[in-house]
């Protein structure tokens, strides 16, 4: 990087820092904001999107490695959510000892109505947004993602996450 456009980049990544910080915060309101009108916790409503993205039915280990959280964690949310009439617990054909998870198409189908909702003012934003442009969010999206994981990995492990912030 030339000095010439040090102080530049300087500004540039405050700037990216006050506005993740802003972003982050958003989401995280917009998420509460979701799960209230949905009277689910966040945690829950999350790990029903998770749920959703799965291409079968998961066990509740599967769910507590998705979501972060203690198998116990993970067995009491799932406990809500079959109270709550999101999931279904079966036996695996296959192996009788497990247990798996299955979400409820026409609750979740309620979950996907409200998204489908918002996603009209989503969609006109990113509207604005070129091919290149948004390919390079996605590719944004993915490494926030993994960093995510690992950084949330490594404080759960009770470590540093500067050193999380290298790998990868």
């Amino acid at each position: 990087m030339s000095q010439k456009s040090q102080p530049r980049r300087s500004a540039l990544m405050a700037e990216l820092t006050v506005e993740s910080r802003r972003y982050m915060a958003a989401y995280a309101l917009f998420n509460q904001a979701v799960a209230d009108h949905l009277r689910l916790h966040p945690t829950d409503l999350q790990c029903l999107n998770l749920l959703g993205l799965e291409a079968a039915p998961v066990t509740t280990g599967r769910i507590a490695e998705l979501t972060g959280l203690t198998t116990g964690s993970a067995t009491r949310l799932v406990d809500r959510l079959e109270r709550g009439g999101y999931v279904t617990r079966e036996r695996d054909t296959v192996d009788r000892r497990r247990v798996l998870v299955t979400t409820v198409p026409g609750r979740m189908a309620e979950i996907g109505a409200v998204w489908e909702r918002l996603n009209g003012a989503w969609a006109a934003m990113f509207e604005a947004y070129d091919d290149d442009e948004v390919a390079l969010l996605i590719t944004h999206m993915r490494r926030t993602v993994e960093l995510s994981a690992r950084q949330a990995e490594v404080l759960r492990e009770g470590g540093d996450t500067t050193a999380a912030a290298g790998r990868g």
